[in-house]
């Protein structure tokens, strides 16, 4: 080759490399493989190394991978020069820096710091972190130093508190994803988020709490394509400036807090694909998902969209019925999934719905539907059906056998009749027919088989003996036959029911007398509650954690053997006639264990109980038996404990001033017992701060009321009103239950609520004066110092307890007028002021017009109404026979209760019914107020009540 050709050939050779290099660098994340030629720089390997040496690898981190998590980082070899050829590392294809690092599901464990050798890494444009476990680490103000980052992904990987502002820096960011249970949002860094990341086309924020609403910048985010706040606590409507995201093809808002309608300007992003509007211009949505909002509206314009396959609209506010018209427009042909549960739809279910040809899942549960169910078309690909908790009536449409896919079928909770053939639920999985009025012949005759059923709940049917098809179901899981009236002995065979599956097992409240055995190595859950079982207890399954036997008549001893479940969650054994030494072992047999409930039996001796520490018990109940010496001080070892209630027992101490160190302690009731001495012993500042349930009633303690006692009441000097709802286990398998007292009648709360309140001192010798500070305790729903030794005037506080509704202070040495601040008290119900030294007028008010002789007699000096003494009239002396007319009332009230004991004794339910009509009439509100309320099977007035006796159910 002549010497131009030799310099023509390397000029194109060398020109050939440019372009070559160029293509290299004009795309930067070129894979390892390609760029093995390529050594990665001596620095950034090095950073990779210590990085991968601060954490160590396990499989629990990335547990939510699936079969997909592998530890990447095991391939980082310290002998290899090349990192560039490591597992999830890529470099650039010109200048070997390190630009991706992909660690998703690499079974991370470890801590990471803002001064972790990662963010030495400055060239990264792509860092994924997902699924791995940083223990709670703070997201690293660091990360706002990688300017370069175009994609950040640090979901679902244990990070958590404040997501830093500093995140706001990474200006070339396009894809960003926090999404985690564990982070917070601080609204103002929301704001600043949005403003700044401009270029950003994905953002996904799944399960982060921001509890604000959606900031005003968002409509920065113009390229923004995907957008998920599901789960986030976002408040308040959904603004109309959203449809300024004209590029937007994802939203999901799941499970906020968002209300009112959906806007009108959502039709205007004419590119969703799963964004929910009610324009028919969206032509290609295909998923609409708002489920678990306050949306409300129409549903009817959501059937115009012909590309939908799924509409989930679950758990808002939505109303009114289904469009009827659809049928002839034949829309929907792609419809695969229906979700309309939880809201307040009304009307007839119309029979176009179960026509659509795709549908595959349907759901309208929990609504207002009525009517009968439309028959199905008979090649409907349908698999899920939940219709149930709605007003629908008559029987099951017959075209259902033809549903060959069917699997699931729920219809609990309507008013349905008629007969349900078995044999055409064959392919059934999982069957719920609770609360309906289906007849037990559906359900009868050895020759139907079920073979893959697992769940089957028939609740509240009226059936009277276990159904035969059950036999031949080897695989159940779940059985639910509760609130029926199958009676006797459970038969042999039902031991072979799921007996390697079966871990649901509920049969409470029928008429059971016996059960020889419990063969289930993997129950779960057993409810054998309310029935009639007797002999003795039976040893359930060492792994069960939910164990409810309460309410029947088994006698005997519990049996040591009951402590290998160390599994158990609740053991409840209440309401029984099991007797003697309770095992010392049940104080801390189980870690696990938050409810233990001994309620109701003959238990006798000292408290053996050795509670351990640490130890998650939430309730403790032991009242109602003949427990005796002191209280165990190693209940300070349960700092979970909510309630402790160990009243009617023969419990002989002296006031435990010690519980007050218990952080959780709600309910303290330690009633009929042989407590006594001053209750003005050591207190602190952390004394009881959350009891609002006091009842040291039927006791022997003496001394002054202090009034700084009352002053740590925290809980009781609540200005703003709680939530309703009731006390429980998490699980909410199980219910606290309590007896209260009002007006002399016991009653109990089979649920109490945590806005009820009440101090109970009554039956002790308590003397001195009211405190003022009893005032402050505005919060007290109940409060009764009643038959004590109390005196000095009734403080004028009491008027400033506002949300009170019984005050009984009865039977006491009070003196003085009553004081007119307590007519301000809108709720009071029941008032008992009774035997005492007050004189004066009776106050006028709201509540004072509707008080009876009762609540104020035996206080001689006391006049105008309801009683016959005029106050007009000073000169006038009380006659004896106005006196006696008072004595006559009170000793009326007292010889009523008498006559409703000795009824109910005898076996009068209807003078049990009557009395209790006499004490409570006019002042219902209370009572349906704050309870489910059940009368006691026996009640006393005695002094000392020995024994609980109310025998009622939880």
């Amino acid at each position: 080759m002549d010497p131009f050709g030799t310099w023509l050939f390397q000029f194109l050779l060398c020109l050939l490399q440019y372009q070559v290099a160029a293509a290299s660098s004009s795309s930067p994340l070129s894979s390892s493989a390609s760029s093995a030629h390529l050594l990665c720089r001596h620095d950034q390997r090095s950073a990779l190394l210590q990085f991968k040496h601060v954490f160590t690898i396990d499989n629990a981190a990335s547990s939510e991978c699936d079969d997909e998590s592998y530890p990447k980082t095991l391939s980082w070899d310290g002998n290899a020069t090349d990192c560039c050829d490591w597992d999830g590392v890529t470099c650039d294809g010109l200048t070997g820096h390190v630009v991706g690092l992909d660690l998703s599901c690499s079974q991370l464990n470890g801590t990471l710091h803002s001064n972790s050798s990662l963010f030495q890494l400055s060239h990264l444009q792509r860092l994924n972190l997902a699924h791995n476990d940083f223990i709670n680490s703070s997201i690293p103000y660091a990360f706002g130093n990688l300017a370069s980052l175009t994609h950040l992904n640090l979901s679902i990987s244990a990070f958590s508190g404040s997501i830093p502002s500093e995140l706001s820096l990474l200006p070339k960011l396009i894809s960003l994803d926090l999404s985690s249970y564990r982070l917070k949002l601080e609204p103002l860094h929301f704001e600043i988020l949005v403003k700044n990341l401009t270029q950003l086309q994905e953002l996904f924020l799944h399960g982060v709490s921001i509890s604000s609403y959606l900031p005003d910048s968002l409509t920065n985010l113009s390229s923004l394509t995907a957008l998920d706040l599901s789960l986030t606590g976002l408040l308040g409507n959904l603004p109309d400036s959203i449809a300024y995201l004209k590029s937007l093809n994802y939203l999901n808002l799941a499970m906020c807090k968002l209300q009112g309608s959906i806007p009108k300007s959502l039709g205007n992003l004419t590119q969703i694909r799963e964004l929910p509007s009610t324009l028919s211009n969206l032509k290609q949505l295909t998923q609409l998902i708002l489920y678990s909002n306050n949306f409300e509206g129409s549903i009817s314009a959501f059937v115009e969209f012909p590309m939908l396959k799924q509409l989930d609209l679950q758990d808002n506010n939505f109303s009114g019925g289904f469009p009827l018209w659809v049928a002839n427009s034949k829309p929907l042909v792609y419809l695969q999934e229906l979700y309309l549960s939880h809201n307040s739809l009304s009307g007839v279910i119309p029979p176009w719905m179960f026509t659509l040809p795709s549908l595959e899942s349907l759901d309208l549960s929990s609504n207002r539907l009525t009517g009968q169910i439309p028959e199905f078309q008979h090649d409907l690909p349908l698999n899920s059906l939940d219709l149930s908790d709605n007003k629908l009536r008559g029987p099951i449409p017959k075209s259902i056998s033809t549903l060959a896919n069917l699997t699931r079928l729920f219809l609990a909770s309507n008013d349905l009749s008629g007969v349900v053939d078995m044999q055409t639920l064959k392919n059934v999985v999982y069957l719920s027919l609770s609360n309906t009025n289906l007849s037990m012949l559906a359900i009868s005759g050895v020759n139907t088989t079920i073979p893959n059923l697992r769940d089957f709940y028939m609740s509240s049917c009226n059936i009277e003996v276990f159904p035969d098809f059950l036999r031949t179901s080897e695989n159940l899981e779940k059985l639910d036959l509760s609130y029926n009236r199958i009676h006797g002995q459970i038969p042999n065979w039902v031991g072979f029911i799921g007996k390697a599956s079966l871990w649901y097992f509920n049969l409470s409240h029928n008429f059971l007398t016996d059960i020889k055995q419990l063969p289930w190595e993997g129950l779960y859950t057993l409810d054998l509650r309310s029935n009639l079982l007797q002999g003795s207890l039976p040893i359930p399954p060492h792994l069960i954690q939910f164990f409810f036997i309460s309410n029947n008549s088994l006698s005997g001893e519990i049996p040591s053997l009951i402590c290998n479940a160390s599994s158990l969650k609740i053991l409840d054994l209440s309401h029984n006639k099991l007797s003697g030494v309770v095992p010392q072992c049940l104080g801390n047999f189980s870690s696990f264990l938050t409810v233990l409930n001994l309620r109701s039996n003959g238990f006798k001796g000292t408290l053996p109980l050795a509670f351990a520490k640490p130890n998650t018990l939430r309730s403790l109940d032991l009242s109602g038996n003949q427990f005796e010496g002191p209280l165990p001080r190693s209940l300070t070892n349960c700092r979970s404990l909510e309630v402790l209630n160990v009243g009617n027992n023969k419990i002989n101490d002296t006031f435990p001033y010690w519980l007050g160190t218990l952080p959780e302690l709600q309910v303290l009731v330690i009633r009929s017992n042989q407590f006594h001495g001053p209750i003005n012993t050591m207190m602190s500042e952390i004394s009881f701060p959350k009891v609002r349930i006091l009842d040291l009633s039927y006791n022997e303690f003496i001394g002054h009321l202090p009034g700084w006692y009352f002053e740590y009441f925290r809980a009781m000097k609540n200005n703003t009103k709680p939530d309703e709802q009731y006390m429980s286990d998490k699980s909410g398998y199980y219910h606290d239950s309590l007896i209260v007292t009002m007006k002399g009648n016991e009653i109990e709360l089979v649920r109490i609520l945590t806005i009820f309140t009440t101090i109970d001192l009554s039956f002790n010798n308590f003397s001195g004066e009211i405190p003022n500070a009893v005032g402050k305790l505005n919060s007290l729903i109940v409060l009764n110092f009643s038959h004590n030794s109390l005196m000095g005037r009734i403080p004028e506080s009491l008027g400033d307890l506002t949300r009170i509704e019984s005050l009984d202070l009865s039977s006491n040495h009070l003196s003085g007028r009553i004081p007119s601040e307590l007519t301000s008290l809108t709720f009071l119900a029941v008032l008992n002021l009774s035997w005492n030294h007050l004189h004066g007028p009776i106050p006028h008010g709201p509540q004072f017009n509707t008080f009876e002789n009762s609540s104020y007699a035996g206080n001689i000096g006391l006049c105008g109404f309801p009683l016959s003494k005029d106050c007009e009239d000073n000169r006038t002396k009380v006659q004896p026979q106005v006196l006696q007319q008072e004595e006559d009332d009170s000793d009326f009230e007292g010889f009523t209760w008498k006559i409703v004991v000795i009824g109910y004794g005898c076996g009068m339910t209807l003078g049990l019914f009557l009395g209790s009509l006499m004490l409570l009439i006019g002042r219902p509100k209370f009572l349906v107020r704050f309870a489910e309320i059940q009368m006691p099977k026996k009640v006393t007035r005695s002094r000392r009540m020995v024994g609980d006796t109310m025998g009622r159910r939880n």
